[in-house]
């Protein structure tokens, strides 16, 4: 198997000589190890090289405690070096000045999963935009995409819907690396800001996590698998829907439905979809919290059989749909407040959009609402094409 080398291994390897002699912030999670699972805050702590002055972390906090949504974590001094910790999940998001005012560079590393709502892309852009006000460098340290970098899937964001589960006119999967889209991002943005990403070695566009060799750390409390990763692009759309995504089971995403929920009815009508790469189980579960907490409710598991073929964006969109469809007195869409927003439905910011929520009330077929997204994913491939750096 090939062993790919993430950022954080190729910059620890020549002893993190991009930030010598520099004062260093470094913007961490639980999922920021090499693959010996030794963590970049201890890798970069132990370099004789290297000045750390201050940490940060992202949504889940620095430490991946925080369990659910829109629970915000307050900083504090990291007891092991005495540096003070900078939520950026809390009173702010985007660092302020002041938070950066005892470093010269931020180092970001960021194990994304590649999805535009998982929130750590938004984090990053969010601390280049503010390293761009400040005259702070930005290195970030590139990690896999753990879904491959050849397909992307879904709607590409209305500008009108920005929110902190999309900040930029990307899609619902984007098939770019963290690098990648930190690059995307300044010129998007039109960023005057010192960026320096160090890219991974021996990763190929047509690898998932699997191939990597890597091992998978849980880059956030509900996302355990790489299977989870898989159904992620779809499934966090039902964040958006009165329906249980399976927080408070083993399987979030994989798993879904509600009290009023028929599992044999449902997968009969999905099965109907011929919907490529996976399979449904009938199943009947009881969330922990969230959702439906203690409560049984009736749904399906979601098992990926090709992940080559599978469409998690598609194969959701079927679900929800399916399900608004069979149960329409009981089916809901969730009401704000959803991630800072107070106003606009939380699945319409999920979907990028008003058409997305619109179809499905109408009874498009997903394969009908699939074919709107190729033009706009074939836009957003030119758009990113010259940022593709392993192609």
């Amino acid at each position: 198997m090939v062993q790919v080398k993430t950022g954080l291994e190729v910059s620890a390897a020549d002893g993190f000589a991009s930030v010598r002699g520099q004062r260093v912030g470094l913007l961490v999670h639980p999922a920021s190890v090499d693959r010996h699972l030794r963590p970049a805050l201890g890798l970069m702590d132990e370099a004789p090289s290297v000045e750390l002055a201050a940490l940060y972390g992202p949504q889940h906090g620095i430490r991946g405690q925080t369990q659910d949504n829109m629970i915000e974590w307050e900083g504090f001094t990291d007891p092991a070096t005495g540096l003070p910790v900078y939520s950026l999940y809390g009173a702010h998001r985007k660092p302020s000045a002041a938070m950066l005012a005892n470093i010269d560079t931020l180092v970001v590393d960021l194990q994304d999963v590649g999805a535009r709502y998982y929130t750590f892309i938004w984090t990053l852009l969010l601390c280049l935009e503010a390293c761009a006000e400040s005259g702070k460098k930005v290195v970030v340290l590139d990690r896999p995409n753990p879904l491959g970098g050849r397909h992307t899937e879904g709607t590409v964001l209305d500008p009108a819907f920005k929110s902190f589960v999309g900040l930029a006119p990307i899609p619902m999967r984007h098939g770019l690396t963290i690098g990648e889209l930190a690059e995307f991002f300044v010129d998007w943005r039109g960023l005057q800001v010192d960026l320096e990403v160090v890219w991974m070695e021996d990763w190929r566009r047509d690898m998932d996590f699997a191939q990597t060799g890597l091992p998978w750390v849980l880059p956030s409390p509900n996302m355990p698998t790489l299977d989870t990763a898989w159904v992620y692009p779809g499934g966090c759309l039902l964040e958006g829907t009165a329906l249980s995504e399976g927080r408070g089971t083993t399987r979030p995403f994989e798993i879904f439905g509600a009290p009023y929920v028929n599992p044999e009815t449902l997968v009969g009508l999905l099965n109907n979809w011929s919907l490529p790469g996976c399979r449904f189980r009938p199943l009947h579960f009881e969330p922990t919290f969230h959702k439906f907490a203690g409560e049984v409710c009736g749904g399906v598991q979601v098992h990926v059989t090709d992940t080559r073929r599978f469409e998690s964006v598609a194969t959701y969109t079927a679900a929800i749909t399916a399900i608004a469809q069979l149960w329409p007195d009981d089916f809901a869409w969730k009401q704000p407040p959803y991630e800072y927003e107070s106003e606009k439905l939380p699945i319409d910011i999920l979907a990028g959009g008003g058409r997305w929520r619109e179809q499905v009330e109408a009874g498009v077929s997903p394969w009908q609402m699939k074919a709107e997204w190729i033009e706009q994913l074939q836009a957003f491939a030119s758009a990113s094409a010259g940022f593709r750096h392993y192609e």
